[in-house]
């Protein structure tokens, strides 16, 4: 099985990040072999969306499975749309992680394990430079407890109201990447 563990440094016997969007490495790690690949995140100083840019690019790499400590709402959203599993609460070594997992003593989580929050906190509007994309637009919200790096409360089922409002900013939110991705399209072909 392909699974990608959050990491603090670039093997197997290094500590688990406990960040998903901003996690320092991304670890895939075939469980059978335990070949790895490990990739340095490009949305660790995203303004905005790193959990969804993180998501996304765990699809594509044909994850199955994600172990990390915590995941919100709009990473849960799109990891799951994509069919990929979500292991939260870990914590050790990403081998320690991948050794629970191949034992069945983990269990997907059904929903996100912290509430949502947007950028990385700080409030207002404003153009932040960061890798990967080069720009992004951030609201520099924050939403209370679990934003922000505090440590999380347990996981609770979000209510319609809440999940449509959730999916609603989801929508927004990608579409506001979308157009930030097609200009910096424009640029670099128009440069």
């Amino acid at each position: 099985m392909k699974v990608v563990v959050t990491s603090t440094g670039p093997d197997l016997d290094a500590q688990m990040d406990p960040r998903f969007g901003r996690s320092q490495y991304l670890l895939i790690v075939d469980t059978d072999s335990l070949e790895l690949e490990p990739i340095e995140n490009p949305n660790v100083a995203a303004a905005a969306g790193a959990g969804i840019q993180t998501s996304q690019m765990i699809a594509s790499k044909g994850a199955q499975a994600v172990l990390t400590g915590n995941c919100g709402p709009n990473a849960y959203r799109t990891l799951a749309a994509a069919g990929v599993q979500v292991y939260v609460g870990l914590s050790g070594t990403v081998r320690e992680a991948i050794e629970a997992l191949k034992r069945g003593e983990l269990t997907p989580i059904e929903g996100p394990s912290v509430p949502g929050h947007s950028g990385a906190g700080g409030g207002g509007m404003g153009m932040g430079a960061g890798r990967g994309m080069g720009r992004g637009m951030g609201r520099g919200m924050s939403t209370g407890p679990g934003s922000g790096g505090s440590t999380p409360g347990p996981t609770q089922p979000l209510g319609s109201d809440r999940e449509l409002q959730e999916l609603k900013q989801t929508a927004q939110d990608l579409t506001q990447h979308l157009e930030q991705i097609k200009q910096r399209i424009e640029e670099i072909e128009g440069g």
